[in-house]
């Protein structure tokens, strides 16, 4: 019998291998709590699903799709539901693909083949409105916005954020550093949370495709570990 989606977290997959997409929605109708109620091979079919379909809380995209991106895919749902999570699924770990993700909107990452727990610690992470950030990233966030001339009021990092970034590049956990600045670990997901907003909304605001508009150097990017 269908899980009624009202008291469900509903998660949909985007995956373009069968065998991997059925895997996904096994997992996720495998919790008390989730639901997969749509599933689909390609972005086209989601964003045509979109059209007389709910959104759901959360995308589980595949970065590698045929025909649109999961990068574009996430773009673009993003801007019919702003409220809906992203989760990237990757193969290996992509710097360049990864970044333009989470320029693009999205919150987590997950390499494939990962394990039942991982996926659904995942899931239930970006549930919960955590937004986990790993050493490698928080170096490449730190440094693009250190590198920024005269930041925008609205997504210039405030001294905090920039203090908590630079104890995430040293390899700190975000509970260490909660307790290492004396905060809760809710205000470090708070700060967490706004400096993912402020990455997404100087992103858009350049135009931002990797790298390229503030010529910074390649740096080694993670995918996140939840």
């Amino acid at each position: 019998m269908p899980k009624p989606n009202h008291k469900y977290l509903d998660v949909w997959v985007i995956e373009d291998n069968d065998e991997l997409r059925a895997t996904l929605v096994e997992v996720i109708d495998s919790e008390a709590e989730m639901m997969c109620s749509l599933n689909f091979g390609k972005c086209e079919d989601a964003l045509a699903a979109l059209k007389h379909e709910s959104p759901p809380q959360i995308i589980l995209m595949d970065i590698g799709l045929p025909g649109m991106s999961g990068i574009e895919g996430v773009r673009r749902i993003h801007s019919i539901s702003p409220a809906t999570q992203f989760i990237m699924l990757t193969i290996y770990e992509d710097d360049d693909n990864v970044f333009q993700s989470l320029c693009a909107g999205a919150t987590g990452y997950l390499l494939k083949g990962g394990s039942t727990e991982k996926i659904i610690a995942a899931i239930k992470e970006v549930q919960s409105g955590g937004a986990p950030m790993n050493a490698h990233i928080a170096k490449k966030v730190l440094t693009m916005f250190t590198h920024l001339i005269a930041p925008h009021a609205d997504y210039a990092l405030t001294e905090r954020e920039k203090e908590i970034l630079a104890l995430l590049v040293a390899g700190k956990s975000q509970k260490q550093i909660a307790t290492a600045l004396f905060i809760s670990p809710l205000t470090i997901a708070t700060h967490m949370k706004n400096i993912y907003v402020k990455l997404h909304v100087h992103c858009r605001s350049q135009g931002h495709q990797g790298t390229s508009p503030l010529k910074l150097e390649r740096w080694s990017i993670g995918v996140l570990d939840f």
